[in-house]
């Protein structure tokens, strides 16, 4: 089960069952609590700008400060989307490697021009910056609460970038309302919130073999296939 600093807090205020000097055990209290606290904590615009300088977060084109939230970093909406042909398959086949991408259709929409999200339709697309997070950082991508208001998502469920993360997020963009919604290249479209882990890991994102994503620059299609036997 999940630690929580609740749950550390709960089991320090407990009497010890040795003998311990009153005095010595809140100084181990006060350790331990802060032990979690560095394990839970969320970076705020003053440390991720000095994460920024000293190299641990790293994102390119650099962000201009109308970018910067109180604990948060826009990023912007690139130029390409992935859309399935759907009238032109019956279903999905998540065995067949070449099936997904093969259903998908890549939309490179101009500069000042629209892309037109439909009602229940879903569509990849791709952030305008690049991230890349250091050995004990992790990323929390979000979405906009301005864009959620008019039925847009940006992702079901890929939300966390792992330590060591490199590339361009894929933004998985879905339109729950009754009209279809204009999304410009450029425009602000999701957040990333920034967590220190306790320690460095051991195998960062880039370096596992198996990785899928690490280093995309345009949304690249789930690659399921990998994973699943035939």
């Amino acid at each position: 089960m999940q630690r929580t600093a609740r749950h550390a807090a709960a089991e320090l205020s407990r009497p010890p069952q040795y003998n311990i000097p009153a005095r010595v055990w809140a100084s181990v209290c006060h350790a331990s609590m802060a032990v979690h606290a560095r394990l839970l904590m969320v970076l705020s615009d003053v440390d991720i700008r000095r994460y920024l300088e000293s190299g641990k977060i790293r994102i390119s084109p650099d962000l201009p400060p109308q970018q910067f939230g109180s604990c948060s970093v826009d990023f912007r909406l690139g130029e390409e989307f992935s859309v399935f042909e759907h009238s032109k398959h019956p279903y999905i086949d998540v065995r067949d490697k070449s099936a997904i991408q093969g259903i998908m259709r890549t939309i490179t929409v101009k500069a000042g021009e629209p892309f037109i999200l439909q009602p229940r339709e879903f569509a990849l697309a791709i952030t305008e910056e690049s991230l890349e997070l250091d050995d004990d950082v992790l990323g929390r991508l979000e979405g906009r609460s301005s864009l959620g208001r008019i039925g847009i998502i940006v992702h079901g469920t890929a939300g966390l970038f792992d330590p060591g993360w490199r590339g361009k997020a894929t933004l998985e963009l879905s339109n729950l309302g009754i009209m279809p919604v204009a999304l410009y290249p450029g425009m602000r479209i999701c957040s990333f919130t920034f967590e220190q882990l306790s320690s460095p890991v051991s195998v960062p994102y880039y370096k596992k073999a198996d990785n899928k994503y690490a280093g995309q620059t345009q949304p690249l299609a789930s690659r399921l296939t990998s994973e699943v036997s035939g």
